[in-house]
């Protein structure tokens, strides 16, 4: 994997092929885009959709089941960003270890650069 691209744990991966069986998505033409938008709290949000479409400009990361897209300025701010899956007693869902943020919120949806 290149250094410039987002990272996803097996556990992150694991629960996208749940949620995409769940939803009867079907494996092969479904991607989960991961990018990031203007606003929140803190600047920045994060957002986390399924897509059946991919642009030229994406770059697509495979792992564990589920392909990646990013957009080019997205993959600005999520530069070695680790994307989890957390299903503890504090919340259940995905969760950023973002490198470039240098403050979030309380509800971890949204950072600073």
């Amino acid at each position: 994997m290149e250094a410039t691209s987002i990272q996803i744990t097996d556990a992150a991966a694991e629960a996208a092929v749940a949620t995409m069986k769940s939803e009867n998505r079907p494996l092969e033409s479904t991607y989960l885009r991961v990018g990031v938008r203007a606003g929140g709290c803190s600047g920045y949000s994060y957002d986390l959709k399924f897509t059946d479409e991919r642009r030229d400009n994406d770059t697509v990361i495979e792992h564990g089941g589920v392909r990646l897209l990013v957009d080019p300025k997205s993959e600005t701010f999520l530069k070695g960003t680790e994307l989890d899956w957390s299903g503890g007693l504090n919340g259940k869902g995905f969760v950023f270890n973002n490198p470039n943020a240098s403050g979030t919120c309380g509800c971890g949806e949204s950072f600073s650069v």
